[in-house]
């Protein structure tokens, strides 16, 4: 086990799993296996989005948005996962726990309202056929986005300075494998529950009501679906959520488990096992649900490949 005396006068150690050192290697190989193909789906999907000219819509703009955010998500937290699984070394630098903690938390904020944002854009679509290229037109898509963005990075700001200001008296252990929100606010030295008020809240607005507004849309879309005489078109319009509704269940049950509730709380074992679900396989396994079951990715990305094939044949 890991001592203070270990831990750098700068830095933090992340414990991760060096209390089962026989895990580290296995987990290394499955993390690196995970990350690259969280590279190749994600980076896929985005290219596709931008060059194929049929995906050239509101919902694929958005969807290459959310693979660009899983993107960073995954980069913020992994590599240096995959270090400190390697080498003895378990430590990270302040201001590399800082800037981790900052990003990670802008990422998952950013995430919160997108996913929102993506069920309106069913919404529209379906619901208001008609009137959907005016309602989600090119540049109201850009301003939404850009407002997603900006609103997750000025939340994780008040939020992670919130987690950082508190006095930590030289604790430096942290028993996670990268700097998160609950774990950091455990090595604090004083009174934190005015913190985990103020977190509580901001977690639950940021999560809550896109989680409410999601599940309102989602029950307009359904009366409007099942008006619809067609068992065929039924099915394709249920088709285009079911991507959407699979991604936004894993991101707010694993999510909500971890910040709806006070740190001290916390325990170390599920946050752990509720960090790596929601940290890697969801940024991993959102691209391929997209593309599985997705008609028109899977036929723009045969198109690109093809069109490789022929390029490098002649």
């Amino acid at each position: 086990m890991w001592t203070s005396n270990q831990s750098s006068l700068e830095g933090f150690v992340l414990l991760g799993f060096s209390d089962r050192p026989w895990l580290e290697k296995p987990l290394f190989v499955i993390f690196l296996v995970a990350y690259i193909f969280s590279l190749f789906g994600n980076i896929s999907i985005i290219l596709v989005s931008h060059l194929d000219p049929q995906l050239n819509s509101p919902m694929y703009f958005f969807v290459s948005n959310l693979s660009l955010l899983d993107l960073c998500y995954t980069t913020s937290t992994v590599p240096q996962m995959l270090v400190n699984l390697w080498g003895p070394e378990k430590t990270i630098s302040y201001g590399g726990c800082v800037a981790q903690l900052y990003i990670f938390l802008a990422l998952g904020s950013t995430e919160c309202i997108l996913l929102a944002i993506m069920a309106f854009d069913r919404y529209a679509a379906i619901c208001k056929p008609l009137h959907y290229p005016v309602i989600m037109n090119q540049r109201r898509c850009v301003h939404m986005a850009a407002g997603t963005w900006f609103s997750g990075f000025a939340n994780s700001l008040v939020q992670s300075t919130l987690t950082v200001v508190a006095p930590r008296c030289g604790r430096k252990i942290v028993d996670h494998f990268f700097c998160e929100v609950p774990a950091l606010l455990k090595l604090a030295c004083i009174d934190t529950h005015i913190n985990e008020a103020e977190l509580n809240v901001l977690g639950a607005l940021l999560l809550l009501v896109p989680l409410a507004l999601i599940l309102g849309t989602y029950g307009f879309i359904a009366q409007a679906v099942m008006k619809i005489r067609s068992a065929e078109s039924r099915w394709k319009a249920f088709n285009t959520c079911a991507s959407h509704l699979l991604v936004v269940f894993m991101f707010y049950f694993t999510a909500i488990s971890m910040y709806v509730q006070p740190p001290s709380s916390y325990s170390h074992n599920r946050g752990k096992v509720m960090a790596l679900f929601y940290g890697i396989v969801t940024p991993t396994l959102n691209p391929f649900i997209y593309t599985l079951r997705n008609k028109d990715v899977k036929a723009a990305l045969m198109r690109a490949l093809t069109k490789e094939f022929w390029v490098k044949a002649r």
